[in-house]
């Protein structure tokens, strides 16, 4: 059985609601939490259907008014099918979509009107061992340039690559030296903020201690200028660390009021949706989930029991967060209000395209978004070409 309680606190500088979902039934345990195959599924609660009631009316649209409570997904078919471990993802000018593959190391140009794929690069010195790989993809706000996040044989870093009618040029390392375990905890999420700084979103290479070190960029999200150098303006002078207490961090995403939030992998409790805000720490190792905000840590806005979540891509849309959940094998929609306030998370999909990666929000679209499936997990099974990007109508 389901249960749900929801409280608030007074943050530093904000002041928001926290909706938590309880622990699941019995027996589901926090092994695989990150991008590891499934090992405790989560009972069905149903197609296309809110997880638990809708704690709000459907708002008028003006000032503080909140998000629908209650919103709807209906897919509207395949973009394009048979992809092998898809990651990163972004939207061309011209409708056409690249898509990274994590395990191949390549990208790949989708027409999206004809619903083909073709390799149009081949991304060099990428590691691909469990969760590393080509992951995060960006592209600059001129259209210019082409960002990626990968895992290097000795650190990850991060390049970009020149567009020339789509097609991505040679890459040069912008951005090196960030921490990397074997196989886990890689973070990844890579995106433009609507200041045209670059994030970085990084994990803590699987020893825990490094997300509270200041020296380390492991477990930290950074905040680069487009050539790779720390941001004007970083909580730090000269420092690219933004904020820091993650453990694994792969989406973010900024609603219409220009913050910013992250979804996060917890260990064997909870996962995590943060509200991020400059020179912050969010607690991990010290704590998981909530439970540090007396500590001069802050607590994230949303938790869910790892069955449930396991959450990677992250978008904003039409006043709600979208996430993409892996283990938990569905699509998370969090409505917001103008204050930045979470309503009742809604659950869709559950369980009917497996593993969910990513979800890209389109442009110049009331109602669109693009969600990746990824049941190419990090021992390589199922086999490799199950994936596919899946055009979404959505409330």
């Amino acid at each position: 059985m389901r249960g749900h309680r929801q409280r608030t606190r007074t943050r530093p500088r904000a002041k928001a609601a926290i909706a938590v979902v309880a622990a699941l039934a019995v027996g589901a345990t926090g092994c695989g939490a990150d991008d590891g195959p499934d090992d405790a599924q989560a009972p069905d609660t149903g197609t296309d259907a809110p997880a638990d009631p809708p704690a709000d009316e459907p708002g008028d649209g003006g000032e503080g008014a909140a998000a629908p409570g209650q919103g709807s997904v209906e897919v509207a078919g395949p973009v394009v099918e048979e992809l092998d471990s898809p990651w990163g993802l972004v939207k061309l000018p011209d409708g056409d979509l690249l898509v990274g593959s994590r395990d191949e190391a390549t990208i790949l140009r989708v027409d999206t009107a004809e619903g083909t794929a073709e390799e149009v690069a081949s991304v060099p010195d990428v590691a691909a061992d469990g969760e590393g790989g080509l992951l995060g993809l960006a592209l600059s706000p001129d259209e210019e340039w082409l960002y990626a996040y990968h895992t290097a044989p000795g650190d990850n870093r991060i390049i970009r690559m020149p567009l020339e009618d789509g097609t991505p040029g040679e890459p040069e390392v912008v951005f090196d030296g960030i921490p990397r375990d074997a196989t886990i905890h890689h973070g990844g999420g890579l995106a433009f903020g609507p200041d045209d700084m670059l994030y970085a979103a990084t994990g803590d290479a699987n020893e825990p201690d490094l997300a509270q070190d200041p020296d380390s960029l492991a477990g930290k999200i950074l905040r680069l200028t487009p050539e790779g150098e720390p941001a004007p303006d970083n909580p730090e002078e000269d420092s690219p660390v933004w904020s820091s207490g993650h453990r694994n961090v792969q989406g973010m995403a900024w609603d219409d009021e220009g913050r910013m939030w992250a979804t996060e992998f917890g260990a064997s409790d909870v996962d995590e949706l943060n509200l991020i805000e400059a020179g912050e720490n969010y607690g991990w190792p010290m704590f998981e989930g909530s439970g540090g905000a007396d500590e001069g840590y802050v607590d994230p806005e949303v938790e869910w029991p790892v069955a449930e979540a396991s959450p990677s891509g992250l978008a904003f849309h039409n006043g709600a967060l979208w996430m993409a959940a892996l283990r938990g094998e569905r699509l998370w929609r969090i409505p917001l209000d103008a204050t930045g306030t979470v309503g009742e998370p809604e659950a869709f999909l559950q369980g009917e395209y497996g593993r969910l990666r990513n979800v890209l929000a389109v442009p110049d679209t009331e109602d669109e978004l693009l969600l990746v499936t990824n049941e190419t997990d990090t021992r390589g099974t199922p086999e490799a070409g199950d994936d596919r990007i899946l055009r979404l109508r959505v409330e």
